[in-house]
């Protein structure tokens, strides 16, 4: 996914921000755009989420991720503390310690089982597309002065949010392989879907 429209250049910081986003975003759309739908929709257990609801799972959370970055950067010009980005800003905060052991997510981003897999990746890709117009807005502001509270992680700036896209993928693309390696999960057809 190279996205060679768009113009603007992006501080060091934001480009290698946009440089993880995109190649974990790679490597979560290498596993999941040639399923089947049943190989989409198939779960290894009652609890367990498909390959398909995953894709729905990330997609949701970059949304709100995208309107987080909306509503805080217009917070912030409303209340006039809207700051330029950091000349001399060289690297974000690190992310604090993810914590121990599976997390639940909210309902606000749970999936929905037996969409459409073309649907899906479709959704997916048009979805990273407007993240990069977050990503050119969050070039032109201080994003360590925007912050919003994590359920699990506390207080985080907005780049951090947008660093916890990239990790929140990573972990996911790791939980889309292991569903593709559990005994039971069906094999291609020649058919397709």
């Amino acid at each position: 996914m190279e996205y060679t429209s768009f113009p603007m250049s992006l501080p060091n910081p934001v480009e290698a921000l946009w440089s993880d986003l995109q190649a974990v975003r790679a490597d979560v759309l290498a596993e999941a755009e040639r399923l089947s739908q049943r190989q989409a929709d198939w779960k290894p257990g009652e609890k367990d989420w498909s390959v398909g609801e995953i894709v729905h799972h990330l997609t949701i959370s970059e949304i709100a991720t995208g309107k987080l970055t909306t509503k805080l950067a217009r917070e912030a010009e409303a209340a006039g503390t809207l700051a330029p980005f950091p000349a001399g800003l060289v690297q974000f905060k690190p992310m604090p310690p993810m914590p121990i052991g599976p997390a639940e997510a909210p309902p606000v981003v749970w999936p929905e089982h037996g969409k459409p897999i073309g649907e899906l990746i479709a959704t997916m890709k048009a979805t990273r597309e407007r993240s990069r117009q977050s990503i050119e807005r969050l070039a032109t502001l201080d994003p360590q002065r925007l912050t919003f509270k994590h359920l699990h992680l506390g207080e985080l700036d907005l780049a951090q949010w947008w660093r916890l896209q990239a990790q929140h993928d990573g972990i996911h693309l790791a939980q889309i392989r292991d569903v593709k390696r559990t005994p039971g999960f069906p094999q291609s057809s020649l058919g397709g879907r």
